[in-house]
């Protein structure tokens, strides 16, 4: 483990010092500015002319506790303290707001149901199994012919991105923190022990550099000098349509295929569907296909007695895998001051308090935070290293 030291010499007296540089303002970047940024100078650069354009600004994020796999399940339950308590002035409204979830199954789907429900039932003790009267009592639009039961998780709650996110960036600023916007990296290099970033917006230095880049992230690291982590970038569609004529639909979770090929779910008087897609997609500015729209529509009607006649809104955003799903955080191997924040798929949001924490402690030197590590959460399970090992 390589940590961050204070900033003694520049190597190059035209360029503005720092103790560490991030690069991207997404929730990734933003929330490990937000901690790191009391024990270090920190500044924060992204290329575009608003902080979480591509994927944070795009998210209809939930705080759910049986999504993803147990160590994204850790990393959320994890951050649960601090969404239900954030720092005094983080935000001026709670973060969090009652939803549920209700992630759905047809009777071949049973089995995954089951193992849904014991799986996350361990970190959750509120989840249970519920047949499909029961499910459909929460959600009468559900088809009896297609619902064989559910797994409910009624904490589950909507989580306000943007005050999350704004909240993250406000209290770096606090913290003496920068944040530079239309600040695009056009050349990197390092020398003398510090990074030098030349920059649309100025250049910059600093022994450490994290890349915290989104879908292009891969991209950035090899332009440091690095390998690459096999990050997939990923096109997820959402839309907006009106809910049936006389529905009480304010009320209902969020309803999810178990094995995740569609969602649901109230939003400021619409309902929000996806088709849950990730198709494999090259780092841009994504646009949402009609195919995938025509997708969403099918498999939503499938599962419901929902009437779709006209789409008022449609967009896409990306998400950005690596190959075990796990998020990534932690120095490179090979490359000196290279700290990777990479991978947060469609978990970003959930488990930033999680993720910025460990960042930050991960770039000083220190270990993974003591409560989180008692929810198993290891420095091995997130490292870049595991995935190099993993191609080997």
């Amino acid at each position: 483990m390589s940590p961050c030291p204070k900033l003694i010499a520049m190597p190059d007296a035209s360029a503005t010092a720092y103790d560490a540089i991030i690069v991207g303002a997404g929730i990734a970047g933003a929330s490990a500015a937000y901690f790191l940024a009391p024990e270090r100078r920190v500044l924060v650069l992204e290329r575009e002319s608003q902080p979480g354009y591509h994927s944070t600004g795009r998210s209809a994020a939930l705080f759910s506790e049986a999504y993803g796999n147990a160590a994204i399940r850790a990393l959320t339950t994890g951050g649960k303290p601090f969404f239900q308590n954030p720092p005094a002035g983080f935000v001026e409204r709670p973060v969090l707001s009652p939803r549920g979830a209700m992630f759905v199954g047809r009777a071949d789907q049973t089995a995954l149901l089951d193992r849904t429900a014991a799986e996350a039932s361990r970190l959750v003790p509120g989840i249970r199994r519920i047949d499909g009267a029961a499910a459909r009592a929460i959600v009468p639009v559900l088809r009896a012919g297609y619902l064989a039961g559910a797994v409910l998780e009624p904490d589950a709650m909507d989580i306000d991105v943007h005050a999350l996110h704004q909240g993250y960036l406000k209290g770096m600023r606090a913290a003496g923190g920068e944040l530079r916007l239309d600040a695009e990296v056009r050349e990197l290099a390092r020398s003398g022990g510090s990074w030098r970033a030349v920059t649309s917006a100025g250049t910059f230095a600093a022994p450490i550099l994290i890349n915290a880049a989104g879908a292009w992230a891969d991209e950035l690291g090899r332009r440091a000098g690095a390998a690459g982590i096999g990050l997939s970038p990923k096109r997820r569609t959402a839309i907006l349509f009106d809910p049936p004529a006389g529905s009480d639909s304010a009320g209902w979770p969020l309803v999810v295929d178990v094995a995740e090929s569609f969602y649901f779910k109230p939003d400021a008087g619409k309902l929000l569907g996806s088709p849950a897609d990730e198709t494999p997609i090259a780092p841009c500015d994504v646009q949402p296909e009609e195919l995938d729209v025509a997708l969403a529509v099918e498999r939503i009607q499938q599962a419901a007695d929902l009437p779709i006649a006209r789409i008022t809104h449609r967009w896409a955003g990306l998400r950005s895998f690596v190959a075990d799903k796990t998020l990534v955080a932690g120095f490179d191997r090979e490359v000196a001051g290279l700290f990777w924040l990479a991978g947060q798929g469609g978990y970003g949001i959930q488990t930033s308090p999680a993720m910025g924490r460990i960042a930050a402690a991960l770039v000083l030197g220190r270990t993974i935070p003591a409560d989180l590590a008692r929810l198993g959460v290891s420095q091995a399970m997130l490292s870049p290293v595991r995935l190099a090992a993993a191609k080997a």
